[in-house]
């Protein structure tokens, strides 16, 4: 049996939310019955004031801290450095929840899962966009009986999604965490993800996503995570941990057919485990929600749209100087159209090696920041509360 870490969730279980109600998307189609997974840390005190909701990044779900069994080989949580007691999101004073986004393939509804006609969706099931995935997560928390969160947070799509909650729906968290995320997608983030999305197109195992039930499209998904993870990181990160040394061999064997640099096998097992635990088409419509999101869509400016929001929500900004799949120059913008409509704004310009990457690698760095911006911020509150 695994010894646990003090500051450690220890075993944590998923829970279902099943709602039969329909839900709106913003393609005008219409989800009619939907589940979500999540998990929760920690406990919910008394007035329901110290929840904080943290949406994943697009290869997460909602196992964020702990471990389902006693098994010492499991491994936890993806972000299990920053949930747990004593951590960056103290479960010794907050109510931590996560929740595995629709489309996606964690045990919320996605496109293999069963549509009521008991077969799967596959590419039946409805385009969406994370203001969708915020919709539903929406329904969770009033099913949980939270009316304000004291936290929406997240890293990449995680942030995209814990803005698109305080512009959706002012009021209902007093404070938003954006980390390494953009207000909205560029060009370049577009066409990465296309040239993943082609390369699960071009499995012939795909099948124009009607794979379920036979042999899933393994080989475009290992490709298209492949591709993905190298935007994780950055050049001297890369260069750093692998260089040019080769894998398993003194010298070139000048061939095709098996990977000769470390790099090169270290992306092959990056996609191999990819594919034992994530659903191709799940990539597909994931990656088409992140390049829809533009948190200034149907507005003339950025800080337009982020008038919607509570004057009464601050915000936390993080960037990281490595980080080249979403940018400090696209952080700032999004800090500038704060400042503009007056919102409280923390903003931190992170020197750190590992790209895009380094919200998850930084432990120490995103403890101090994240976790003294949340103490401060729950510090505020309390003494608001005593002077009432």
């Amino acid at each position: 049996m695994r010894a646990y870490d003090p500051q450690s969730v220890g075993i944590v279980e998923k829970h279902y939310a099943h709602f039969d109600h329909p839900l709106a998307l913003r393609s005008g189609k219409t989800l009619e019955r939907f589940t979500l997974a999540y998990e929760t840390y920690g406990t919910l005190n008394a007035d329901r004031s110290n929840a904080i909701l943290i949406f994943h990044a697009l290869s997460g779900d909602s196992h964020v801290a702990g471990y389902y069994t006693g098994d010492p080989d499991e491994k936890p949580g993806w972000w299990d450095d920053a949930v747990g007691a004593g951590k960056m999101f103290d479960t010794r004073r907050y109510f931590v929840i996560c929740a595995n986004v629709i489309g996606g393939c964690q045990g919320s509804t996605g496109p293999s899962s069963l549509a009521p006609d008991g077969k799967p969706y596959a590419l039946r099931f409805p385009v969406i966009t994370v203001a969708d995935m915020v919709a539903a997560q929406r329904h969770l928390i009033d099913r949980l009986g939270i009316d304000r969160l004291f936290a929406v947070a997240g890293g990449s799509m995680g942030a995209m999604q814990a803005l698109q909650w305080v512009v959706d729906y002012p009021g209902r968290a007093a404070n938003c965490l954006f980390l390494a995320a953009t207000p909205r997608s560029s060009t370049q983030n577009i066409a990465f993800n296309e040239i993943g999305r082609q390369a699960i197109y071009a499995d012939p195992r795909w099948n124009q996503g009607d794979y379920y039930g036979g042999e899933p499209p393994d080989g475009g998904l290992a490709v298209a995570r492949m591709v993905g993870h190298i935007t994780y990181m950055s050049e001297h990160s890369l260069d750093n941990k692998f260089g040019r040394r080769l894998q398993g061999h003194d010298a070139l064997p000048y061939t095709l057919l098996e990977p000769e640099f470390a790099v090169e096998n270290y992306l092959h097992h990056q996609g191999e485990k990819f594919v034992q635990r994530f659903d191709a088409n799940s990539y597909l419509y994931i990656t088409k929600a992140l390049d829809y999101f533009d948190i200034q869509e149907s507005y003339s400016t950025m800080a337009e749209s982020l008038a919607r929001t509570s004057t009464d929500t601050d915000f936390l900004v993080v960037s990281f100087s490595s980080d080249w799949l979403y940018t400090a120059a696209q952080a700032q913008e999004l800090v500038s159209a704060l400042e503009h409509t007056g919102r409280n704004v923390s903003y931190h310009a992170v020197q750190a090696d590992f790209g895009h990457d380094s919200f998850l690698v930084e432990v120490e760095t995103m403890t101090h920041i994240v976790g003294g911006y949340l103490d401060a911020q729950w510090a505020l509150t309390q003494e608001s509360l005593a002077a009432d």
